[in-house]
C-alpha cells in the first residue's frame, strides 16, 4: 500500500509532463478518423484545450502552437496564421492596457476609489455597493486581477477600523456563556483617525466589553458574515465591470476578431456600440449582484434606511473618518493626475463617439474604413509618452535660479514593459490563429452541422442553454481560452439554424466572464480567496446564484435593447454564405427552419 502510495505521489509531481507527452497520443485517432483537414485542425484545436484547460504550459506558450502546427500539418499557410497575431484588435486592447499602466502609475485609480467609499457611506451594504461600483468602474479600463488586488487592502483595512482584528472576531465567534452571566471579553478598539488605510500592524488599545457571551458570539458572527461579503463582492464586481467595454476583458475582443474573420461586412459591434449594450446590463447585474450578496451576508437590515447610536454606528463613525483622513493625505489633485484624467476621459469619449451606429460619429471626417477603435486609442496613448508630468512654466526659461530637473513624461516605456502582461496579447493572437484555422479547414462548420438537436429549441431557450454552458465551462478554464474554443461553433451554429450570428456571440462573449463559484475560476477569484477569509463553500453558495442572475440578465438584455440595437429578428446579409470562404459553403446542412424572433 505504502508503494502504491509513493507511486501515486511521484506520478502527480509529473502530471505536466505526463499530460504534455501522452495527450497528443490519446488525440491521434482523430487524424484518422475523421475528414482529412478537419480532423488536423480538431486534433490542434483540442491539444490546446487540454494545454489551456491544464496549464501544461505556459497559456503564451500553447497560443503559439498554431504558428507550428498549422503550416507543418498543411491547414494553414504560415502567412495567414502570424498576422492573426497583431491584429487591430489586439493593439486596441494594448491601447487599454497602456492607460490602464499609466492610471496605475499616478495613483488615479485610488483616488477614484477613495471618493466613491466618501459617497456611499460606511454602512455595511453601502459599503460593498461602494466597493461593487469602484471594482466594476476601475475593472471597464484595468483588468479586473488589477482592480482586485488594489481594493483587496482597501476593504481589510477598512473592515479592521470597523470589526477590529479578525483573529479576535474569530475566537468571539466561539464564545460560549456557560454560567449565563456577563463575561469579560477583549476586543481591539478601533483605530485612530490618524491611521490610514494600509494598516501597518501597530500596537491597537485594548477595552472590555460586558455583553453576555451569546451577545458577543451573536455579534461576532454577523461581524464575520459582513467581512466575507466584502472580500467575495470585490472579485465579483471586477469580472462583472470588465464586460461593460471592449478592452475590459479580453473575450470582448476575441468576439471582435472572431467577427472581422468570419463575417468581415459586419460593422454593427464597436467600442461604443458594445458599451451602450453592454453598459446597462453590467448596471443591472451589478444591482442585482450587490441585493444578493448583501442579503446573503447580513448587509440588508433597518440599518440601511434608520440612524441608530449604538456600537455599530460608532464603528461606522470610526470607520469614515479612517477613509476621509487617507484621502485628505492624497491632497490635492496634480497636475499628472489632472493630465491623466484628462487624457482617459478623451480616451473613453472618442472611442465611443468614433462610430456609435445610433448617431453620426466623427470618424466620417476620414476615409470610410480607414480610422479604427485601435487608430483612435494608440493616438491617445502615445501622447502620454511625451505629454509632461509637471506643470509646464515660461518663468522657468528665464529664471537663472530655478532648478534644472529632468523632463518626466506621463509615461515611460520601461514602465509600460513591465506592466503591460503581453502574454494576453500573444494569448489574444492564438485565439485568432485558432478562429483562423477553424474557418479555413472547415471544422467550425463540420461541428455546427452535428449540433441540430439545438435547432429545434425555441431561441430564447438556446440563447440561455449557450450561456449557463460557457459559464459553467469557464469555471474551470480561463475565460479568454473558453471563448476561443467554442465561439467559431457557435458562429457557425447561428448561421446553421439561420439565426442572426450575434444573437447567439454577443450571450456566449459575456457568460465567459461570469465564473464565480470557484477559487480557480478567475484570478480575482483566487486573490480573494487567498486571504485566507474566505472557504469554497462560501464562493460555490455565493458565485451558483450569481451565475443564475447573470444567465438571466443576458437573457433580458439580448432579448430587448439587443434585439433592438443590432436587429436580431432578421437574419443578415452579411451573415450569407456567399460572404463566407469557399471552403464553409462546399458544405451541405440539411434544411432546418429559420428561427422567429419575432415571437420572442
Amino acid at each position: 500500500m505504502e508503494t502504491i502510495s509513493t507511486f501515486a505521489k511521484k506520478l502527480w509531481c509529473v502530471k505536466k509532463q505526463l499530460i504534455l507527452f501522452l495527450t497528443p497520443l490519446i488525440l491521434l485517432p482523430l487524424l484518422f478518423g475523421l475528414p482529412e483537414k478537419e480532423g488536423k485542425c480538431l486534433y490542434v484545436v483540442l491539444l490546446m484545450a487540454v494545454f489551456w484547460c491544464t496549464e501544461t504550459l505556459p497559456l503564451a506558450v500553447t497560443a503559439m502552437l498554431p504558428v507550428c502546427l498549422f503550416p507543418t500539418m498543411g491547414i494553414l499557410p504560415s502567412k495567414k496564421v502570424c498576422p492573426q497575431y497583431f491584429l487591430d484588435t489586439n493593439f486596441l486592447f494594448l491601447s487599454g492596457l497602456v492607460m490602464a499602466s499609466a492610471i496605475e502609475e499616478w495613483g488615479l485609480h485610488r483616488r477614484i476609489a477613495l471618493k466613491v467609499l466618501k459617497i456611499v457611506g460606511v454602512k455595511p451594504a453601502w459599503l460593498i455597493l461602494g466597493m461593487m461600483i469602484t471594482s466594476a468602474f476601475l475593472s471597464m479600463w484595468l483588468s479586473n486581477t488589477a482592480t482586485t488586488a488594489m481594493m483587496l487592502p482597501i476593504a481589510n483595512a477598512i473592515l479592521e477600523s470597523l470589526f477590529g482584528d479578525l483573529a479576535i472576531l474569530k475566537e468571539n465567534c466561539k464564545v460560549k456563556d456557560e454560567t449565563g452571566g456577563q463575561r469579560q471579553v477583549k476586543l481591539h478598539a478601533l483605530p485612530s483617525e490618524k491611521q490610514i488605510l494600509s494598516i501597518d500592524g501597530s500596537d491597537r488599545m485594548e477595552r472590555s466589553d460586558g455583553r453576555t457571551g451569546e451577545e458577543i458570539r451573536t455579534e461576532s458572527e454577523y461581524q464575520m458574515k459582513v467581512w466575507k461579503g466584502f472580500l467575495i463582492c470585490i472579485p465579483y464586481a471586477a469580472s462583472i465591470g470588465g464586460t461593460a467595454t471592449l478592452t475590459g476583458t479580453a473575450p470582448n475582443l476575441i468576439l471582435i476578431g472572431q467577427l472581422k474573420s468570419y463575417f468581415p461586412e459586419c460593422d454593427l459591434i464597436n467600442f461604443g456600440s458594445w458599451f451602450a449594450f453592454a453598459f446597462p446590463l453590467m448596471v443591472f447585474f451589478l444591482i442585482l449582484g450587490w441585493l444578493w450578496i448583501s442579503f446573503l451576508y447580513g448587509g440588508l437590515n433597518t440599518r440601511l434606511c434608520v440612524k441608530k447610536q449604538d456600537e455599530r454606528a460608532q464603528a461606522e463613525a470610526k470607520a469614515e473618518a479612517v477613509i476621509d483622513e487617507d484621502y485628505r493625505k492624497l491632497g490635492p489633485i496634480n497636475f499628472a493626475e489632472g493630465a491623466i484624467a484628462f487624457f482617459f476621459i478623451l480616451f473613453a469619449v472618442l472611442l465611443f463617439t468614433r462610430d456609435p451606429k445610433f448617431v453620426t460619429g466623427w470618424s466620417t471626417f476620414f476615409n470610410k474604413g480607414y480610422v479604427s477603435d485601435a487608430t483612435t486609442g494608440m493616438i491617445i496613448v502615445s501622447i502620454l509618452f511625451f505629454f509632461p508630468s509637471q506643470k509646464p512654466s515660461l518663468s522657468w526659461w528665464f529664471d537663472s535660479r530655478a532648478p534644472n530637473n529632468p523632463y518626466v513624461p506621463l509615461l515611460s516605456w520601461k514602465k509600460t514593459q513591465e506592466c503591460v502582461p503581453w502574454n494576453i496579447i500573444l494569448l489574444l493572437g492564438g485565439g485568432f490563429a485558432m478562429a483562423k484555422g477553424c474557418e479555413e479547414s472547415g471544422l467550425a462548420a463540420w461541428i455546427g452541422a452535428y449540433l441540430q438537436p439545438i435547432a429545434q429549441v425555441p431561441p430564447a431557450v438556446a440563447v440561455m442553454f449557450i450561456t449557463a454552458f460557457l459559464a459553467c465551462f469557464t469555471e474551470f478554464a480561463s475565460n479568454t481560452a473558453t471563448i476561443i474554443i467554442f465561439l467559431p461553433v457557435i458562429a457557425e451554429l447561428a448561421m446553421f439554424v439561420k439565426v442572426n450570428p450575434l444573437y447567439f456571440m454577443i450571450p456566449a462573449t459575456t457568460g465567459c466572464s461570469f465564473a464565480f463559484m470557484l477559487p480557480v475560476s478567475t484570478p480575482p477569484n483566487s486573490i480573494a480567496f487567498a486571504s485566507g477569509h474566505l472557504l469554497v463553500k462560501d464562493m460555490v453558495k455565493t458565485g451558483f446564484v450569481m451565475n443564475i442572475l447573470g444567465i438571466l440578465s443576458v437573457s433580458l438584455a439580448i432579448n430587448t435593447w439587443g434585439r433592438a440595437m443590432f436587429s436580431l429578428e432578421t437574419y443578415p446579409d452579411w451573415a450569407r454564405p456567399s460572404n463566407m470562404s469557399s471552403t464553409v459553403t462546399d458544405i451541405q446542412f440539411p434544411s432546418v427552419p429559420p428561427f422567429n424572433l419575432t415571437s420572442l
